[in-house]
């Protein structure tokens, strides 16, 4: 890693203008006075023809780019009707098997003229495919779609556990789709690194912004050894982040995060492209604050998170709902945290200025308190050989479970204040209306699921199955492979039982 900058250049960097680098007051000179950011909702659940309904809805009422979630069978590249997803299709996310459940889930939408963001890591290059068939089929110009595919394993060794193939052969996976997307779809964010998930697993701010940039490092010097150069995918690399309750420590945490990555780029990568060394990122509400006790208080919580978020500079962003303590939202709790957004956004005033935080002597003391606590953590990895060695050796995941459990022995004691459980508790129990799932999405799913492989040519699946295992088994680009079995209705579970066979999966040790 290079030398520090000198004492006085974060103060200096503070005082440039908005689009000037290290981009510490906005990546755009204009920010929010030029357009505002993206407003997401987080949404899918049961079957695709479910959360068709529910993105239509939300288009109504005014999202401005779909944001995907998807069941854990879909996660972790099993059918809906293996033994392991029995009691979760459809829970956490919608069911896709096939590119068949892909054409319902976006049935109606233009892909052209809407942003897609989708949460999905170890399966994300099969739901690409899957995506850019549906797309193809409308007539889209694939050199148009825009949108983002999170397709960040490393965060899923440390925080999640979606993970199917060690940590290597993922990897590889990840460079293939910079490789592919960088031709086919250039306006197509590759990756979305998270932090939002490591925040979420009881990181500090200054581990968020640490270990979701060690996991970027990692990212950009596999595409280099790949052969990729740098400016030739930097610029379509995206970030995800959490944003927490500590209402001023979360403004500064985006404005340090811009500033280190826009330092490693320039420092360590030689990036020469502006874009490569802009931090562009989606944000949302943390999930781990919301309460079941009196939750009406979340609206509160996530209001001031997204203000939070907007403050820091986020080029989208998504609203929790106040129920998702207790079940997944409901219609009307979505767009009540759309319309929080929407407030913030036209009756605030805030996105008048470029940076209305800029220049406050606290919000720039925190920036550099920030960054130079995630640069230290940065250089700590480095010396371990890097952020996978970092990750095998179980470093990471210690330091984020040291941190989670010291911050809930503080609430368990009082330090920390959580209205509703340890001050201002009420008896009172609200009613705000559950969303229950239909108890028979299950059993639909499992039905189409069984008629697409009766109806499905046998002949050209197998000889694409064929053709995808011989290229993992060599070294070709897999995306070529991977679209011409999603094309021939092979499941999700079936490419990567594929993949399994020649890569293995990850047992944590």
């Amino acid at each position: 890693m290079s030398d520090h900058p000198p004492a006085d250049s974060a103060a200096t960097d503070s005082l440039r203008d908005p689009g000037e680098f290290p981009y510490t007051r906005g990546i755009y000179p204009e920010m929010y006075r030029a357009r505002p950011w993206t407003m997401r909702q987080y949404a899918g659940f049961g079957t695709a023809d479910q959360s068709n309904a529910r993105y239509r809805y939300l288009l109504s009422q005014g999202i401005t780019g779909l944001s995907i979630a998807f069941d854990l069978p879909t996660q972790m590249g099993l059918d809906s009707d293996h033994p392991l997803a029995v009691g979760e299709v459809g829970r956490v996310g919608v069911a896709i098997c096939s590119l068949a459940d892909m054409q319902r889930l976006l049935d109606g939408i233009e892909l052209e003229r809407i942003t897609t963001s989708m949460t999905i890591n170890s399966t994300a290059a099969i739901l690409l495919s899957c995506y850019v068939l549906v797309a193809r089929a409308q007539g889209a110009d694939l050199r148009r779609l825009s949108g983002t595919v999170q397709n960040d394993i490393l965060k899923e060794y440390i925080a999640r556990g979606t993970y199917i193939y060690p940590p290597r052969p993922a990897m590889r996976l990840i460079t293939d789709l910079f490789d592919w997307a960088g031709r086919e779809l250039p306006q197509w964010n590759t990756i979305s690194i998270s932090g939002y998930h490591i925040r979420e697993a009881g990181s500090t701010a200054i581990q968020e912004v640490a270990f979701t940039l060690a996991n970027a490092v990692a990212y950009i010097e596999a595409a280099i050894a790949a052969g990729l150069e740098v400016d030739s995918f930097a610029p379509r690399i995206s970030f995800f982040f959490n944003s927490h309750s500590n209402f001023l420590e979360e403004i500064a945490k985006f404005r340090a995060a811009r500033r280190l990555y826009a330092r490693l780029m320039r420092e360590r990568f030689g990036a020469r492209e502006p874009r490569s060394a802009m931090l562009r990122c989606h944000a949302q509400t943390a999930g781990s604050t919301l309460t079941a006790q009196q939750p009406d208080l979340n609206i509160v919580r996530v209001t001031l998170q997204a203000l939070a978020a907007v403050l820091g500079g986020t080029q989208s962003l998504h609203t929790n709902a106040r129920d998702e303590a207790l079940a997944l939202p409901s219609e009307e709790s979505a767009k009540l945290a759309l319309r929080t957004q929407q407030i913030i956004a036209h009756e605030s005033r805030v996105s008048s200025t470029a940076d209305p935080a800029g220049g406050s002597s606290c919000i720039e003391q925190l920036s550099d308190q920030i960054e130079r606590g995630a640069r230290e953590y940065i250089e700590r990895i480095d010396s371990m050989g890097g952020m996978l060695a970092a990750i095998e050796n179980g470093y990471v995941q210690a330091e984020i479970h040291r941190a989670a459990y010291e911050y809930q022995r503080k609430i368990d004691s009082g330090e920390i204040a959580v209205v509703g459980v340890n001050r201002f508790v009420s008896e009172e129990k609200g009613d705000i209306g559950i969303f229950r799932l239909d108890p028979e999405l299950e059993r639909r799913q499992v039905e189409r699921l069984r008629e697409l492989r009766v109806s499905r040519s046998a002949a050209s699946l197998c000889s694409a199955l064929r053709r995808l295992e011989a290229a993992a088994r060599g070294s070709d680009n897999l995306m070529p492979h991977m679209l011409e079995a999603v094309a021939a209705y092979a499941t999700v579970g079936e490419i990567s039982d594929t993949l399994r066979r020649v890569f293995g999966e990850y047992r944590e040790a």
